[in-house]
């Protein structure tokens, strides 16, 4: 793969955000080109093989689900957490059957589970992490609790990265190169703590019976330039580095995701740079993680070259991420009070109302969580978890064995 090098690299304390790189060429020819990273197939290969794929899916159309299963490189391993209804119809049960049938197909390794399994919010309990976990000790519903589900069972195989893909794609094809592009920037990275965050080329629009193809979302616009004046005001020189602040395709590797703390709700994507430049800028009151802030911390922000066409979800479905992303920054400890009063003007407009936007509830990082024990608890207890693994049809699945392997250190 052939990708643009950044321009410009921004340093706030221990991390380091690069600017843009578009995606030049899908398959390179491997020649020297300097000014631009030519990416061998066999590094990206590599990568691949040590990526786990996590679908958050809620009441998705189930032909969406299907394309974006069938997109995921087969050197990928896919974890589909489910917040979908059960009654009347049992959404879940149908989502089941296609990752089944994508699985046997494909032969493809593949695990779901339910998202308010009861034995789920157990084994968080028995874990000692009771924090995404309702009064009933169930998990509560939301995209991030989901997505902190998927990074465990990820770690319990093994994984060194994790991404994320939304569930309601239209175009199968882009979903294959979100996963390439993750790939390539985890082979660009110099660091074990990175992240990389894609940022579409176009969200077309229909617009008079044709498709406008949009450069800009309306919440993404708004959060990128929020996150950039917390940056600007704290160093004192703007900027406006920051254009994946809502990226939902993003991916981070292991040993970073196991030292972030998470925001509930749709606030996850932008909560990752707030935390960041809490926790590792500047303005940082006491060093918690010296490992990190000695190895630093990398930031991609890749252009893809396919556009994104999903799901329209509404206004309130807008509003809901505005006031998520917004609420974020407010709360950021670099918020001074010039950000915080050009955001609250920003949610005037936005609900309609002066209101100060609520403090979002924060999850602390799961490193110390045990993911195999976690992973066993499930297998042991939970109806709704389905371990299908890699070249074995559904009926002949040992999931226990292939625990007990990767506990050992070798995959049997």
């Amino acid at each position: 793969m052939l990708i643009e090098l950044p321009r410009h690299t921004e340093i706030f304390g221990s991390v380091k955000i690069h600017e843009l790189q578009r995606v030049l060429k899908l398959d390179s020819g491997g020649f020297e080109n300097p000014r631009a990273c030519d990416i061998a197939f066999e590094g990206i290969k590599k990568v691949l093989k040590r990526l786990a794929i996590i679908v958050p899916i809620k009441n998705e159309n189930i032909h969406l689900l299907e394309g974006v299963l069938r997109a995921i490189p087969f050197d990928c391993s896919v974890i589909v957490v489910s917040n979908s209804a059960r009654v009347p119809q049992d959404i879940y049960k149908m989502e089941k059957d296609v990752i089944t049938n994508v699985h046997n197909l494909t032969q493809q390794e593949m695990l779901t589970v339910h998202q308010k399994d009861p034995e789920l919010g157990f084994a968080f309990h028995d874990l000692g992490y009771d924090h995404l976990l309702d009064s009933d000790r169930l998990v509560r519903d939301g995209k991030a609790e989901g997505m902190i589900i998927g990074m465990l069972l990820a770690k319990a195989l093994g994984k060194d990265f994790i991404g994320f893909a939304d569930a309601d794609n239209y175009i199968p094809g882009s979903v294959r190169e979100y996963v390439m592009d993750y790939a390539a920037g985890f082979c660009m990275s110099e660091s074990p703590y990175s992240m990389v965050r894609l940022h579409w080329r176009y969200k077309p629009k229909v617009v008079e019976d044709r498709l406008y193809f949009k450069k800009w979302g309306r919440v993404s616009e708004t959060t990128n330039k929020y996150l950039n004046l917390l940056l600007s005001t704290t160093t004192g020189f703007e900027t406006r580095v920051v254009i994946t602040g809502n990226a939902g395709e993003h991916a981070l590797t292991m040993k970073l995701a196991d030292n972030m703390s998470y925001s509930t709700g749709y606030s996850i994507e932008p909560f990752h740079f707030v935390y960041l430049f809490d926790e590792f800028g500047l303005k940082t009151d006491k060093i918690v993680y010296s490992d990190v802030v000695s190895a630093g911390i990398e930031v991609f922000q890749i252009e893809t070259l396919n556009p994104h066409i999903h799901e329209e979800k509404g206004e309130e479905h807008i509003k809901n991420m505005l006031l998520g992303s917004l609420s974020t920054i407010y709360n950021s400890k670099l918020c001074n009070d010039y950000v915080r009063q050009k955001v609250l003007e920003e949610l005037v407009d936005i609900l309609e109302r002066w209101e100060k936007p609520p403090e979002m509830l924060i999850m602390p990082p799961i490193g110390d969580i045990d993911a195999i024990k976690f992973a066993k608890l499930l297998n042991t207890h939970s109806d709704t978890f389905l371990w299908l693994k890699q070249g074995i049809f559904e009926d002949k699945v040992d999931e226990e064995a292939y625990l007990r392997s990767f506990k050992a250190g070798t995959p049997e």
